[in-house]
């Protein structure tokens, strides 16, 4: 079976055909993500930090770090700031030493610029997963003697010179040609993660259809594991979660490994609370006295006021335990009990009183 072992200084996450589905979390990503971004440029990492411990009490298995910014208010300074170059080296290897620092998962060194892949890897304790080479030459030979030289797996993006193609059979191609360079600098195909690239449903009706076929291709031919952005099946879409939700068992027993995925399910924040207690206000319903936000939002079926697992990784437990990679069901057991609430034990230890 084909594994691809991927390190901390003291944990490995391992992405494996007989392995449970491996979660890389996205939200350490500055991309798309301007409040982030404007944080980053003036030093401040407490969002990276607050997402890094989120996203691994909800269940990340690797933490994806992006450093993809710019810094705009930094430029009339210093015009460098404008380029990717400039910025992302120093910033990459900033953020992988604040986020080992709080927790202690594998990571996953993500970027489009050279220097700031190589910062990451250096700055990495373990062995990193590096994000990523696609099958432009350019880029082969600028990412491929870096996983050679750190030892590290990859990330090998189903695109090349000629762009993203609509037909599943050339991305393959692509997957394959990115194989077979990696083999000449000596990299095993266990090292090699594919993302076949998924397409967003709503503008492809096959787009499912595709990936399914694609993912068991490589899988059964290349004996490479795979990965994806989940997320992007599902985009300009209403309820992407449901989308979500069906895409990622559907993909795991086609045989997906992996995805790059945000695991959180976001806080409900003041501003819906708000809105939600005038509408029961005009609705002409009381609320009890004294009733926290928390109790209010599960009440009303809103969600939570804290960061919790998302249902994209209940869709992904359950999916684990039914195709037997979780043994017992004890992982879905355990996601799905209740703490007991405060002052309340779990169980009555004492003997039973007569009478």
């Amino acid at each position: 079976m084909t594994r691809t072992i991927v390190e901390s200084k003291t944990k490995t996450a391992i992405i494996g055909f007989d392995q449970p589905f491996c979660v890389i979390g996205e939200r350490i990503n500055p991309t798309g993500r301007k409040i982030l971004a404007e944080e980053l440029e003036r030093g401040d990492f407490s969002r990276v930090e607050a997402d890094a411990i989120a996203q691994v009490a909800a269940g990340a298995n690797i933490l994806d770090i992006n450093s993809g910014a710019v810094f705009s208010n930094k430029m009339a300074e210093d015009p460098r700031y404008a380029d990717n170059n400039f910025v992302e080296p120093p910033l990459m290897k900033e953020m992988v030493e604040r986020v080992q620092a709080i927790v202690d998962v594998p990571l996953c060194i993500d970027s489009s610029v050279p220097g700031a892949l190589e910062n990451g890897l250096a700055a990495a304790e373990g062995r990193p997963l590096l994000n990523s080479v696609t099958g432009e030459e350019e880029r082969l030979e600028l990412v491929l003697p870096l996983v050679k030289k750190y030892n590290v797996p990859v990330v090998a993006i189903s695109n090349d010179d000629t762009g993203i193609s609509e037909d599943p059979d050339v991305r393959f191609a692509v997957a394959k040609k990115i194989v077979e360079r990696a083999a000449d600098f000596g990299i095993p195909a266990h090292d090699i993660v594919v993302d076949p690239l998924v397409m967003p449903i709503g503008a492809m009706g096959t787009a499912g259809l595709q990936v399914f076929t694609l993912v068991r291709r490589l899988r059964e031919e290349l004996g490479v594991n795979t990965t994806c952005g989940a997320s992007n099946i599902s985009f300009g879409l209403p309820n992407r979660h449901g989308i979500n939700n069906a895409f990622l068992p559907m993909a795991m027993t086609a045989g997906m490994t992996s995805a790059i995925m945000n695991p959180v399910a976001l806080p409900i924040g003041p501003k819906k609370i708000a809105e939600k207690k005038a509408e029961i206000a005009a609705a002409g319903i009381i609320l009890p006295e004294g009733m926290d936000d928390e109790t209010f939002v599960k009440l009303f079926g809103m969600g939570s006021t804290k960061p919790r697992a998302g249902k994209e990784m209940e869709a992904i437990r359950a999916a684990n335990f039914l195709t037997d990679n979780d043994a017992s069901g004890n992982e879905w057991i355990k996601f799905n009990r209740v703490a007991p609430k405060e002052g309340e034990g779990r169980a009555r230890t004492g003997r039973r009183r007569r009478g």
